[in-house]
């Protein structure tokens, strides 16, 4: 059950303007779509929130003080950020849908007011999850009809909530297909620096000719989505009939929790798995990473918390029923391909390993989880594109599962408390739309080497949550 204070909050919008790009500073453009791009064609928006601890302020402040700096500075970071003021433009099968950009289109910016606890919202511990999926971030507009087939779809919007005498968030929905974490995380700090010092760092490249695609992989997984969405029992209502819009999915009766392992807890979970493999002379021993150990124990944790929803020890999975991990893996800098650093859009090729439901439930399943992943990190060093074209219709297989499916949003190397607009770092930044199998990781705000894990369950499972980290928080910690 939510509690009182939970139930009764309420977020009133106050303002509503179009933020575009100075007028004149970007030519009408078309930006056709790459097979890295139309891999996410139909996921729903991706969402960040960035708290700020602001105990003064008020929503007059706010508008008066600070919204109009902040809203100058996104227009002229949006001059070389174009694609995010621009729409998705969806024609009708077999055309392929593209971005386009021309002059006058914007970003909705929004300013709203609430009056839920700003503390709490910010804390780690369970908070309610609608506060942040459908409150704090944005939907993106109501796509436009174009022609009878045809319509645009915006692929971002704005959100700025103040609490009173607490602070403010922003809340940004964007669409993947424009660009990913890496891309948007580039967007964002650029925008936070010409907010502080007028200046931008390094530009965006938005060369899509850098992807070479000879095989036709964009036609292949577009037809895949498309033939997935066909069989949909529910189709979006945002969709005119071409099959690359789908149904956002809203996780309802959810709680939130922020999980944060310490660096001493993430070198107990190394040596856990070091000390397994290194006798069996394994190559994922090479890659016990911070991120291979994290999402290990996170993947082991998703399905002891999917048994508890089963209320079975088995449920209706036999031992050797698979899950499923699915992690992206930047691309840029990646030996034999030519993407610089600031290239502009989606660059990423996937982690996928699977393993036994009994190998993940034994007493050992971190580290079978851990060897999992690092053997995929190893083989996607070899070649991260080899087999591209057959990766979509492996993930949409993996997607008619979803029980068995864990999938990751954002990364500690994006450094988001690093995200300083002139009041310091944020004083928490969470990941919107996780929940059903996804969770989320950033780098930890007060403890470098530290991570901390966003993760959405259902109220009930709240229990059997905090019994099993207690649980893993003493036993390894008498590890070494």
């Amino acid at each position: 059950m939510a509690t009182a204070a939970e139930s009764s909050y309420r977020v009133r919008v106050v303002d509503e303007s179009h933020v575009a790009p100075p007028r004149g500073s970007v030519s009408p453009t078309t930006i056709p779509l790459t097979f890295l791009d139309m891999v996410w064609i139909s996921i729903s928006p991706t969402q960040r929130i960035f708290f700020y601890e602001f105990p003064d302020i008020s929503t007059p402040h706010f508008t008066q003080n600070i919204y109009p700096n902040l809203k100058h500075s996104l227009s002229l970071t949006l001059r070389h950020f174009f694609p995010f003021a621009a729409n998705l433009t969806c024609p009708p099968p077999p055309n392929h849908p593209y971005i386009s950009y021309k002059e006058g289109d914007s970003v909705l910016v929004s300013v709203a007011e609430s009056d839920y606890d700003f503390d709490h919202l910010t804390a780690n511990q369970a908070r309610d999850n609608n506060a942040f999926h459908q409150s704090l971030v944005p939907k993106l507009p109501t796509p436009s009809l174009l022609s009878e087939e045809t319509h645009a779809v915006p692929t971002m919007a704005v959100q700025f909530t103040v609490f009173p005498n607490s602070g403010f968030s922003i809340g940004i929905a964007f669409n993947h297909v424009a660009a990913d974490g890496r891309s948007f995380n580039h967007f964002v700090k650029s925008w936070a620096s010409m907010s502080v010092t007028h200046r931008l760092g390094d530009l965006p490249c938005h060369d899509k000719d850098l992807v070479q695609d000879p095989e036709g992989i964009a036609s292949i997984y577009l037809n895949d989505w498309r033939n997935f969405l066909k069989n949909c029992s529910a189709p979006s209502s945002a969709d005119s009939g071409n099959g690359v819009t789908p149904p956002a999915v809203v996780p309802q009766e959810k709680v939130r929790l922020t999980l944060v392992l310490g660096r001493a807890e993430i070198e107990k979970l190394k040596q856990l798995v070091v000390a397994a493999t290194q006798t069996q002379s394994e190559p994922a021993a090479a890659r016990i990473s911070t991120y291979v150990v994290t999402c290990a124990f996170i993947w082991v944790l998703w399905m002891k918390i999917q048994e508890s929803k089963e209320g079975t020890t088995g449920g209706h999975l036999d031992d050797d029923t698979l899950s499923h991990f699915i992690a992206p893996a930047d691309c840029r800098g990646r030996l034999g391909l030519p993407f610089p650093p600031t290239y502009f859009g989606n660059c990423l090729a996937q982690i996928s390993g699977s393993a036994k439901r009994s190998e993940l439930m034994g007493s050992n399943g971190i580290v079978v989880a851990a060897k999992v992943i690092g053997r995929a990190i190893c083989k996607l060093e070899k070649g991260p594109l080899t087999g591209a074209e057959n990766s979509m219709s492996h993930f949409i297989e993996k997607l008619k599962m979803p029980s068995l499916l864990v999938t990751v949003a954002g990364s500690p190397k994006f450094r988001v408390y690093d995200t300083d607009f002139g009041w310091g770092k944020p004083k928490k930044s969470e990941v919107g739309h996780i929940g059903h199998g996804s969770f989320s990781l950033n780098e930890c705000r007060d403890e470098e080497g530290g991570v901390e894990i966003g993760l959405v369950i259902g109220r009930q499972q709240l229990d059997f949550f905090n019994a099993i980290i207690e649980h893993a928080r003493a036993e390894y910690s008498m590890i070494g």
